[in-house]
């Protein structure tokens, strides 16, 4: 089968020396349907290896009806049942009365120990990494460990099934997952089953879950802006299609929060957002699920859902999942948004995985490929150039530390691998700052490249008035005497911060931050006290599309700011500071 962008269409091919009649192919055709829901009609091929009957080959899955094959399956089963022991004669007899093709490979082997869901198993010599297995019970698992003698797979199923002495055939395939279309506003599993109540979906196209980074020549500069609708992340921290930002924070500091808010803001703007929840509570992503519904956001959204219940194999693979599925839209020339969350329980997976597969721990008793493993994931992520049709994939990757410590082992390691990181403090979030960015730490390496020239304008000196505010606040905790001069600053400082404190679920337009950021670096709401700023705010956008709305549609479509509405705004924003103050 031939691949195109990484993506292997979903076929069906029947192999025989002679072509199926009419009937045997209208059989085939509702086999493939009632197993796969795929309503498509099976290829001929002629083959010569398949005399005496047929072999049909739908996407991993191989069924053997040719003689030899179903010998071969026959054999197998003999072998599987007089492991236990016992009379030979009833074995025989039931296992001809239950007989029936299964998927087969060319390889098989026997499974020696199994437990904690990993199966060590031999016979297969030329397994390769990463090689969908099928034990004889029907449960996938997948090679991740080649020893001289043995290989270790990890299961996807229900490991119970398994028990030494099962059957192992190999597919010679790599793990890979349904995608395409119809998975959008759909909650799906790691394997793209989908766990919403709704009805199976018909793929695509199947994807490896593991495929190379494209190259320096596929890709194109991050320049165009992907809104987050944030006033503080669009300002000061710009993220441009095709970048890979860090939300890094201690537990419950609103990383999730800012990732939804920002799939939130998609709304409109043709862009296909993709939530892969890792080790979650399947209570959380329902609720989650709920709050994009009531926005609107869940038409254009597909979670990728590894509860917390799940194996540590499914929890493994899910961001790989979403990632394959992402890079279906993104080679198809459209943009996407996808959302890690989060990458330190993936690693603690991967570490239970590799401890099962008695692989030796190492530093801090991680293996020393986790870098390897979120580096293949992340570089993945790219805006493509316009010779691959320009698409785009965005991710936000979500690492959560321990008592603000970037310095672990788990945050460093993709610190260095994205381009920029979102700190998100403790103390920030317990003094009622939302989102509790910290401006000193967070840092967003496309910069104004990933701005409009509108933002980037309206935008100015906002982050050195910051640091400066923030650098005075330190200062004047050890003095009670503060001249005129610093007082202002200071509370010039406090609205700033008052105004970057924005409302759940709520993301602004591009031309409500433009106008936001001109009225507060033209020190109109010097004077208003910090606990009034968010409801002068409020009031001052409504003012604006009241008097002034072909500023703000000229901001909003254009993406330019003139003087002459920057004069209008600073104008306009006078006008109602006079009606806030005396109402």
């Amino acid at each position: 089968m031939t691949k195109t962008n990484n993506l292997e269409p979903v076929k069906a091919v029947i192999y025989s020396d002679t072509p199926p009649s009419p009937e045997q192919l209208e059989r085939f055709t509702a086999f493939v349907f009632q197993k796969y829901a795929l309503n498509i009609v099976p290829e001929w091929e002629k083959s010569d290896k398949y005399a005496g009957g047929f072999c049909l080959v739908v996407g991993e899955d191989v069924y053997d009806w040719s003689a030899e094959g179903r010998l071969k399956q026959f054999k197998n089963r003999l072998k599987s049942a007089a492991v236990g022991g016992g009379k030979i004669i009833p074995i025989i007899r039931k296992a001809v009365d239950e007989f029936s093709p299964e998927v087969i490979a060319d390889e098989h082997g026997t499974v020696l120990e199994v437990g904690d869901g990993i199966a060590l198993c031999e016979g297969m010599r030329h397994a390769a990494y990463g090689e969908i297995v099928v034990f004889e019970s029907g449960v996938r698992g997948m090679v991740q460990d080649l020893r001289s003698d043995t290989v270790g797979c990890v299961m996807f199923g229900d490991a119970r099934s398994v028990s030494a002495g099962s059957v192992v055939y190999r597919t010679g395939k790599t793990a890979g997952v349904p995608v395409g279309e119809g998975f959008i506003g759909r909650v799906v599993d790691a394997l793209g089953t989908a766990i919403d109540g709704g009805p199976p979906v018909t793929p695509a196209a199947y994807a490896p879950i593991e495929a190379p980074a494209p190259g320096i020549i596929d890709r194109q500069p991050v320049n165009r802006p992907m809104e987050t609708g944030l006033l503080v992340v669009d300002s000061m921290f710009p993220i441009g299609r095709g970048q890979r930002e860090l939300i890094i924070g201690d537990r419950q500091t609103g990383k999730t929060a800012l990732a939804i808010d920002a799939i939130i803001n998609q709304k409109g703007k043709n862009v296909i957002c993709i939530y892969v929840a890792i080790g979650q509570k399947t209570s959380s992503v329902a609720r989650l699920y709920e709050t994009l519904k009531r926005k609107g956001a869940a038409d254009y959204t597909i979670i990728v859902c590894a509860a917390a219940g799940e194996p540590a194999s499914i929890q493994y693979i899910a961001p790989y999942s979403g990632c394959a599925m992402a890079e279906y839209f993104m080679y198809s020339g459209r943009d996407v948004l996808i959302v890690y969350d989060d990458l330190s329980k993936h690693a603690v997976a991967y570490r239970t995985l590799s401890l099962l597969l008695e692989r030796s721990p190492g530093r801090e008793a991680y293996p020393g490929d986790v870098f390897y493993l979120h580096s293949r994931l992340l570089e993945r992520a790219a805006r493509l150039s316009d010779e691959k049709g320009g698409g785009s994939m965005t991710a936000l990757p979500i690492v959560e530390t321990q008592a603000g410590d970037v310095s672990a082992y788990i945050p460093t390691n993709i610190i260095s691998i994205t381009d920029g990181q979102l700190f998100l403090e403790s103390e920030l979030f317990f003094e009622g700052q939302r989102p509790a960015v910290n401006v000193g730490l967070s840092v967003s390496r496309v910069g104004g490249s990933a701005q409009t020239k509108a933002l980037k304008n309206a935008s100015g000196a906002l982050r050195l008035d910051l640091a400066q505010y923030r650098e005075m606040e330190v200062f004047s905790q050890f003095s009670s005497d503060l001249d005129d001069t610093t007082k202002k600053s200071l509370a010039y400082g406090q609205g700033l911060m008052a105004l970057m404190r924005q409302k759940q679920y709520s993301p602004y337009k591009q031309c409500e931050e433009v106008a936001l950021l001109v009225m507060a670096l033209g020190k109109v709401m010097q004077d208003l006290k910090p606990e009034s700023v968010g409801a002068f705010a409020e009031g001052v956008l409504k003012y604006f599309y009241k008097h002034i709305p072909d500023v703000m549609d000229s901001v909003e479509n254009t993406k330019v700011l003139g003087s002459d509405d920057r004069e209008a705004i600073l104008a306009a924003a006078k006008e109602y500071l006079d009606i806030f103050e005396n109402a």
